[in-house]
């Protein structure tokens, strides 16, 4: 179930504009099939984490590649365990991303690709979906990056499930100020970043770009995904 103030900030956004994105990850995507990359093995944890936006475009471009998920485990303290995670860390196999997730293995390279921006820009450009000029490609880029900074001050609020420095009543408290002020405040700002930029980080009806992969990633990621949201950002 979405946080209840999402719909605040989805009633203060674009009527339509992030919605028209938000709804274009959510059709069927054709064009890019015949450029996809073969041969890929993407290595992460069993969630959605950085990877996800990396999985979706893999998905968009009909990509054939290898998902390999590190199960999480709880353990008796109410901490995690990753044990398959900690044992390819240990054998080395993690040192192109300094002993970290995600990995991208591409058939035929000499090394592993690390670091999670660094793959999703090769993916986007492997698949297509980075405009069609290097000017474009820039705008993409900087629309992505801006997400990012909205994700990023999401992750010092503290509230996540994986945030151990604050109470239950200090991460509710967090939280009810993500959804209730700062996330609106976020979202009005990349609705005036991209609305004269619009056709650009959309791209072609069948062809999302990455910028949009990234921008259905926030909204999905804040709660966005269900059919009342949905309903509210397209009123």
């Amino acid at each position: 179930m979405s946080h209840p103030n999402l719909h605040y900030a989805s009633q203060r956004t674009s009527r339509n504009r992030l919605a028209a994105i938000f709804l274009l990850l959510t059709a069927p995507c054709h064009a890019l099939a015949a450029l996809a990359p073969r041969g890929l093995t993407l290595k992460y944890f069993d969630a959605r984490g950085v990877a996800e936006v990396s999985r979706v475009m893999l998905a968009i471009g009909g990509a054939e590649y290898s998902d390999s998920r590190y199960a999480i485990e709880r353990t008796a303290d109410g901490g995690f365990a990753t044990p398959e995670f900690a044992a390819d860390k240990a054998s080395g196999a993690l040192a192109t991303n300094l002993g970290r997730a995600p990995l991208l293995l591409v058939d035929g390279q000499p090394s592993p690709l690390g670091q999670s921006r660094a793959i999703e820009r090769y993916l986007a450009r492997e698949c297509g979906l980075m405009g069609t000029t290097p000017f474009e490609a820039a705008l993409i880029d900087s629309v992505a990056e801006h997400v990012r900074d909205v994700k990023d001050a999401q992750g010092k609020k503290g509230f996540g499930m994986m945030s151990r420095d604050k109470s239950a009543d200090e991460k509710e408290t967090a939280k009810a100020e993500w959804y209730g002020a700062d996330l609106p405040d976020w979202l009005q700002r990349i609705e005036a970043c991209v609305a004269p930029i619009e056709s650009a980080i959309c791209g072609p009806p069948d062809s999302p770009t990455y910028a949009a992969v990234c921008i259905w990633s926030l909204l999905t990621d804040n709660g966005a995904a269900s059919a009342e949201d949905r309903a509210l950002l397209c009123r």
